[in-house]
């Protein structure tokens, strides 16, 4: 695999989970990272974690729902490595409710971090590498959730789909720019959010049954394939949504679940 030598890379929401994933990823291919993130306890392990493996890393506090904080991580990322090659637009927040018990204000919050922010954060990326001349790649976050539908997260299910809409449309506006624009959904992912209710036998029976490699992804599976999107080996691939979910969206039924492999999956 082509490495990313000499390449800067911004990645938001990058303080844990998938986003420090990609961070790592990335950064293991030789690239700079620069994490933004609100959790700035969460920034700072992290980019101690990633310099005890070498990695040249910084951090900077940013709101992606707000112009201004992604305009400053951008120009944050030029001041301190000299260029913007590659941004991750990973940032994401889940609200849980009926959707008739849904508040306007969560709604809101949901949409405004995962699909304002993933436009403004392309956005500005793109216009750094424009100003460069010299191209660059955009990934997005979505999700399978951005075509199958869980009722208790609408405004969840409705910011993946339309990352993955938007990342069509960016890719067809920037691929003269030499700008390649994809989508990389998971699918169940072993984040701290996950966690949290994985020794739930019922939780992680059900998700098990909707993946028939009978497993949970693991951040850093998904980092790779970022690490791949953001790579040369990657050149004639824009526009596409590529997803990392142990073929959850291949299956129309659900699959049996041993109790062996259940055992496994939820034991401490």
């Amino acid at each position: 695999m082509a490495g990313l030598q000499g390449k800067v890379a911004l990645i938001t929401g990058g303080a844990k989970g998938i986003g420090y994933a990609c961070a790592l990823a990335l950064g293991r291919a030789g690239a700079k990272v620069l994490l933004a993130d609100m959790d700035t306890a969460g920034l700072a392990a992290a980019e101690a974690s990633l310099k005890t493996e070498k990695i040249q890393a910084a951090t900077v506090t940013c709101d992606v729902g707000k112009k201004s904080q992604v305009d400053a991580a951008v120009a944050a990322a030029v001041k301190l490595f000299g260029s913007l090659d590659i941004a991750v637009a990973n940032a994401g927040i889940v609200r849980s409710a009926e959707f008739l018990d849904m508040s306007e204000d969560d709604f809101d919050s949901v949409i405004q971090v995962n699909l304002k922010g993933t436009f403004l954060t392309g956005q500005a990326a793109a216009r750094q590498m424009v100003a460069q001349g010299t191209g660059g790649t955009v990934i997005n976050m979505g999700s399978v959730n951005g075509i199958t539908a869980i009722p208790t997260i609408a405004s969840y299910n409705a910011s993946k789909g339309g990352i993955h809409n938007l990342t069509r449309c960016m890719a067809l506006s920037l691929a003269k720019h030499n700008i390649r624009v994809n989508t990389v959904a998971p699918g169940s992912i072993m984040t701290d959010m996950l966690k949290k209710v994985a020794h739930n036998k019922e939780v992680m029976a059900g998700i098990l049954s909707r993946t028939p490699m009978l497993r949970a992804g693991e951040p850093i599976e998904v980092g790779n394939v970022v690490k791949f999107l953001a790579g040369e080996d990657s050149s004639y691939m824009t526009g596409q949504i590529v997803y990392v979910d142990g073929g959850r969206l291949a299956l129309n039924y659900t699959v049996p679940v041993p109790d062996e492999v259940l055992e496994e999956a939820t034991k401490e």
